[in-house]
């Protein structure tokens, strides 16, 4: 039979996989996946060699489903074999290595007794300052500590927590839905993230989200922030404090194109689904959203508007300011007051950063806040 037969079969019993997963029924969602990278694995034998994107697309996606179907050691096995050919394109050859480094990462933690949620976010950086496997150290923890603070903000919506403003998660959900840090596979710069399965279910009396859920939620809420328009985030976050949250942190991982210019966030399993990109015209539109969210009371449509530019040196949000330091004017330190709405998670990756204020300038000289986000 031809590449066509093989491939059409594979991709319908892979469909018929994941209704069995949204169904709940785990065991018959395996044997499917375990069947369909079968087919796809006829379909590669049955392909001209010649018809080089082709023929990586059905190398990654066989491997892809042996590793859905927990066959990791037949994933691991044709992603070396294709691996050791020069015949494959360079994504192909990304996309396996992320399968192979997926797979060495669950060996490991398997052996020590730590269980994660199905699927890992794959981050990536390009552009500017960014080499292959290489990127500045500042810029990267920052990425790190935002989207740590994303996951988190997502579990808290969907355990119907009240809307967290200062502070840290609540220690149940640090200990129970923690976040790991992987290795990746080499590529332009990126890193993997997953969340550890609780332990103790009980700790949350008014109900624990499923783990599984917490992950599809992360990409569903970046998704939608990273459209040009953000109607659709008012389906998947009906809240606004929650809403605006999303929109200030996911702007703070959009690039500036200073520093980088290009940030991808996908599944490092769910392969064939399309990456979410933010660039920094997403940056822009999430400006554009944030502001025209805003309204300026008539005091403050009296006042000078104004964009500062600097280091973020402190802050105290209980005392209702933060003091942010100008290069540029000689070091001047300039605090700025009424921050109520400023969120402990989106300020804190920016200390000692440099970050853009928005502010309104009083006729005495003293400012008052409006936005703050980071500058690169």
């Amino acid at each position: 039979m031809s590449w066509a037969i093989h491939h059409s079969k594979s991709e319908e019993l892979a469909s018929e996989a994941e209704a069995a997963l949204k169904e709940g029924n785990i065991e018959r969602a395996i044997s499917l996946y375990r069947s369909a990278a079968e087919a796809e694995t006829h379909a590669l034998s049955a392909l001209d060699h010649s018809k080089k994107r082709t023929l990586g697309v059905t190398a990654v996606s066989a491997a892809s489903l042996y590793y859905k179907g927990k066959e990791s050691q037949k994933a691991e096995q044709l992603a070396y074999q294709w691996l050791a050919t020069s015949k494959l394109p360079s994504f192909a050859v990304e996309e396996l290595q992320t399968i192979l480094q997926t797979i060495w990462n669950e060996r490991v933690f398997q052996r020590a007794g730590v269980e994660f949620a199905q699927g890992a976010v794959l981050v990536s950086v390009r552009g500017g300052l960014i080499v292959p496997g290489g990127a500045p150290l500042d810029l990267i923890h920052r990425k790190v500590d935002e989207v740590r603070n994303i996951f988190y903000r997502v579990i808290e919506m969907l355990l119907n927590r009240p809307f967290r403003r200062h502070g840290l998660p609540s220690s149940e959900i640090q200990e129970q839905f923690r976040p790991w840090l992987f290795q990746a596979a080499p590529g332009s710069y990126q890193f993997a993230v997953r969340v550890q399965k609780p332990a103790q279910i009980p700790l949350f009396p008014d109900g624990t989200p499923e783990v599984e859920g917490v992950t599809n939620k992360f990409f569903e809420v970046l998704e939608a922030t990273a459209q040009e328009t953000h109607e659709g985030l008012e389906k998947i976050v009906p809240n606004t404090d929650y809403r605006e949250s999303f929109l200030k942190l996911t702007r703070n991982l959009a690039p500036t194109g200073k520093s980088f210019e290009r940030l991808e966030v996908k599944s490092a399993t769910e392969l064939e689904v399309r990456p979410i990109v933010f660039l920094p015209e997403s940056r822009k539109a999430i400006n554009d959203t944030l502001r025209a969210s805003k309204r300026k009371t008539e005091e403050e449509l009296k006042l000078k508007e104004e964009q500062l530019s600097g280091v973020l040196r402190g802050l105290h949000l209980d005392k209702d300011w933060i003091e942010i330091n100008l290069p540029e004017k000689g070091h001047k330190a300039i605090r700025i007051y009424q921050t109520g709405d400023v969120i402990d998670d989106i300020v804190g990756p920016m200390v000692n950063q440099r970050v853009v204020v928005d502010v309104l300038e009083r006729p005495d000289g003293t400012y008052l806040f409006r936005d703050i986000q980071s500058e690169e």
